[in-house]
């Protein structure tokens, strides 16, 4: 004889009433039944929007201490601790004043990190605390020694991959190696996409760069790449100056940079714009021929992403001076100034 079901009260009613097994199981069910009957739901109040204090309205989900605009955490917080967030900075040696800054500026302290040299050269990186389902970014700039500061990045992009970061974001505010971005002469290298190969492979899930000397380089990456730009800060020096807007020109030092000029000369109220016309004899060597545009009696501010050698800026300084400009400034955002650095004068 099939045994009734005791998810259902018809079943278990129809069953035979002799049946010892029936009968518990309709006991249970009905007490079952009779208990979810003697439950009672307490009324909660929705979620509604009010104003507090004149402040624009937040959400309250009782009358108990809402959060306030004053209240939130934010990151600009003083009060907030390593363990209420899961965001992580850590710095490499390439400039750990920069990281420290950042992270002051975000209410944070720098992780813990042991990076140090053996005797051949070997560079060694371990992660003092956790980062396990943490949001890391580490701040580490490929300038000079850029091979030893690049390598040490892709060592820390792996140390936090094995153990266990949620994301890991590389912040190269100076990318290197981003002039060989293309082949300008037979059987040479792309190193700018080797070293986007290079980052991606070793476990990075995102790159934030600043001023890469040609926007092309962020397709070479297979992961995410937030650009950002130094034009402001040069805004905000220029304003400064209180410079005349119909004394300034904008001059891109080599034909290159047309672009990088061009969207800042828009910045300053539309500015005109002039072009160091330069034939390159080698590398790290400039030659200026000669100069595209007026620039007589005006105050010229040359615009570039880098300075090296200064071997493109000197001489095109001396170039506007020749051609009459009154004043000529110099901006950039990555002041390299290689050992090779030429005089000024």
């Amino acid at each position: 004889m099939p045994l009734p079901s005791s998810s259902s009260a018809a079943a278990v009613a129809a069953g035979p009433a002799a049946s010892p097994l029936a009968a518990r199981s309709r006991g249970r069910l009905l007490r079952a039944r009779s208990g979810h009957a003697a439950v009672r739901c307490q009324r909660v109040d929705p979620v509604r929007l009010r104003a507090v204090n004149g402040s624009p309205p937040c959400v309250a989900l009782s009358d108990r201490s809402p959060w306030t605009p004053a209240t939130m955490p934010i990151f600009g917080d003083a009060n907030i601790r390593k363990d209420d967030t899961r965001l992580r900075i850590f710095s490499g040696t390439a400039n750990p004043s920069l990281a420290q800054e950042i992270a002051s500026y975000m209410g944070l302290e720098l992780g813990k990190i042991n990076i140090k040299r053996f005797a051949d050269g070997e560079i060694y990186v371990q992660l003092q605390e956790s980062v396990r389902g943490c949001d890391v970014f580490l701040v580490q700039p490929s300038c000079p020694p850029a091979n030893e500061n690049l390598m040490e990045l892709l060592i820390m992009i792996d140390a936090c991959r094995r153990a266990s970061a949620k994301n890991i974001t590389a912040v190269i505010p100076y990318f290197g190696y981003a002039r060989a971005d293309r082949k300008s002469q037979g059987r040479e290298s792309i190193a700018a996409k080797l070293v986007a190969n290079m980052i991606t492979e070793a476990g990075a899930n995102r790159v934030l760069v600043c001023d890469l000397h040609s926007s092309q380089a962020m397709g070479y990456f297979d992961i995410p790449v937030d650009h950002v730009y130094g034009q402001p800060v040069i805004l905000d020096y220029l304003a400064s100056k209180t410079i005349s807007s119909n004394d300034l020109v904008v001059v891109s030092p080599d034909v290159g940079g047309v672009a990088r000029a061009r969207a800042f000369a828009k910045k300053l109220s539309d500015a005109p714009l002039a072009i160091v016309d330069k034939r390159r004899h080698g590398h790290n060597v400039a030659e200026v021929m000669n100069l595209i545009g007026d620039v007589r009696g005006k105050v010229a501010v040359m615009m570039d992403d880098m300075i090296d050698t200064a071997g493109t800026i000197a001489k095109g300084a001396e170039l506007l001076h020749q051609e009459g400009a009154r004043e000529v400034y110099a901006c950039c955002t990555h002041a390299v100034f290689s050992y090779r650095l030429i005089p000024w004068s």
